[in-house]
Order: structure tokens, then sequence, then C-alpha cells
């Protein structure tokens, strides 16, 4: 059984920064990939950012590069994302996944969690 529970949303000013927490739960196997989607009203879910299963292998997308820092916390379970410099365009609410292997490329899996909203005001 696979759980996915996302917080840290909220209201943010642009330039300003929040931290996004991604609790999850999986009774098969070891560590896979995970990452971070986010989807804008009225648009379809885009990729954010992704890791690897062991953390060592980051990638992001073009928008989030440079501002955005995904890590993550085996031990713990949990999955971060780091979101600094924010802009209006990062409204949105952000969804954290789970892969179907160890690589980032394994990205999107099936699971999804609930969600979290992200507010960026000018």
């Amino acid at each position: 059984q696979v759980q996915l529970v996302e917080s840290g949303g909220g209201l943010a000013q642009a330039g300003g920064s929040v931290m996004l927490t991604c609790d999850f739960s999986a009774t098969f196997g070891g560590p896979v990939a995970m990452g971070w989607f986010r989807q804008a009203p009225e648009q379809r879910r885009v990729y954010v950012a992704r890791i690897s299963a062991s953390g060592a292998l980051t990638e992001y997308s073009p928008s989030a590069e440079g501002r955005f820092t995904i890590t993550r916390n085996n031990v713990d379970k949990r999955l971060y994302l780091k979101m600094t410099n924010l802009k209006p365009e990062d409204t949105a609410v952000y969804y954290c996944n789970l892969g179907r292997g160890t690589s980032p490329g394994t990205l999107p899996g099936s699971y999804w969690g609930q969600g979290t909203q992200v507010t960026v005001s000018a």
C-alpha cells in the first residue's frame, strides 16, 4: 500500500520562499525515485523536479532550475522541495509522485498525493 501526503503550501510573496514536504510510505521493496509536479488552473500537470532513490541524482525543469531544490530523507520517509525566489507563475497545486524504479526517468509513476496549494502574490 502506498501513501503520499503533501504539506507546507500556502501564501507567499514574490521573491519569498516555501518548503514543501511529502511524507511517504510504501510496503513494496526499497526506495524508488520520487518527484514533484505542479498543476496550475486549467493547465496540465507538469514536472518540476525529481530525485533518484538514493538521493544522489536530481533533475529540474527549466523553470525550477536554480530556484528550487529537491531532497529526500529515506529514514524519515520524507521528500522535500525548497522553493526560493518565488514568482507568481509558480502558483499551482504541487503534487508528490512515486516513480516506478530507482531512476528519475521512471517518473511519473502511478501514485500521487492529494496535492498542496502554493499561491504567490506579486
